[in-house]
């Protein structure tokens, strides 16, 4: 049996989420069951997986069979080894990582390990490493990873008030002729054929962008993309919606036009994280960290005339 008193820096986090990352190793499925059985205890009695921990908080864990060290499984460990090598900048504080399109952020869906798994499987004595923000799986560019709990809580708020400035590029279909807009819509999420959908829609939640032409060709355009709110598949479906709808996406994209970027080498969506930036809520100094165009991704403008299209 183990005694833990929660400190002030995990406070605020959900009971399942500090067990999951405290028991590393140990099956999900394994820890809402002893959370189900009350075996896990908050100051002496049973508490839900749901329960927001807070400073000063005992939480009695059982003793529990974690696999030996080196046993983690070989693929998450070196999929975190090689996403080490994609590391922009790291701190005391913060990993800012350069996603590779193809890997989800997190596991689940069919994918033993995604982003923060396999990270976690190759430091597995890093006492904390949390998501901040997502990028879809096929996006490629800067990932946000948190290591301690303060800055998680601290960059949250910052997103929620809208003071973290993303900038994606993305190549669209045909000649961009709106110019630098701003486009607003209500975007409605729903589960269909088991896959995440999303839709204009009035009840929806707002959704704002700005795209700014870089440029511009007959056949393709190449956008800057600067998001002010952050909905799932945002970019996408406003892209789509304005009649300029992402190079390879298969989702809300063109299927006739997919085919010919592919002929050209596309072999996914192409939309990159390019940068993110936002005030130090610490130092009060503006951070910013950019992620460059993948080569993929600049081997087809290459192949695109977008200069003279």
């Amino acid at each position: 049996m183990e005694l833990v008193q929660i400190s002030d820096d995990a406070a605020g986090q959900r009971l399942d989420n500090f067990l999951l990352a405290r028991l590393k190793g140990v099956p999900k499925s394994h820890v809402y069951r002893l959370l189900r059985k009350g075996e896990v205890r908050v100051n002496k009695g049973r508490a839900k997986p749901e329960y927001r921990l807070e400073a000063g908080d005992i939480v009695r864990l059982p003793p529990v069979r974690r696999p030996e060290a080196g046993t983690t499984p070989p693929r998450g460990r070196a999929a975190g080894v090689r996403l080490e090598t994609q590391i922009l900048h790291e701190d005391d504080r913060l990993i800012v990582l350069d996603k590779p399109s193809g890997i989800a952020v997190h596991g689940g869906s069919g994918l033993s390990h995604g982003v923060i798994e396999a990270m976690r499987a190759a430091r597995p004595d890093a006492p904390y490493l949390e998501l901040v923000h997502r990028l879809d799986r096929e996006t490629s560019g800067c990932l946000l990873i948190a290591k301690r709990r303060s800055m998680l809580r601290a960059l949250h708020d910052l997103l929620r008030e809208g003071r973290v400035e993303k900038r994606y590029l993305a190549l669209v279909k045909g000649r961009w002729e709106l110019g630098q807009v701003r486009l607003e819509d209500r975007l409605r999420k729903s589960i269909r054929g088991g896959e995440r959908v999303v839709t204009v829609d009035e009840g929806g939640k707002t959704a704002a962008s700005i795209f700014r032409p870089v440029e511009i060709g007959s056949a393709a355009s190449l956008l800057e993309v600067r998001i002010m709110t952050g909905r799932t598949h945002q970019i996408r479906v406003q892209a789509a919606e304005a009649g300029h709808p992402l190079a390879g996406d298969e989702r809300y994209g063109d299927r006739e036009y997919n085919r010919k970027m592919k002929a050209l080498g596309l072999e996914r969506l192409f939309l990159h994280a390019a940068s993110v930036g936002w005030e130090d809520p610490v130092s009060g100094e503006w951070r910013m960290f950019s992620a460059p165009l993948p080569e993929d991704l600049r081997e087809v403008l290459s192949r695109l005339d977008t200069h003279h299209g």
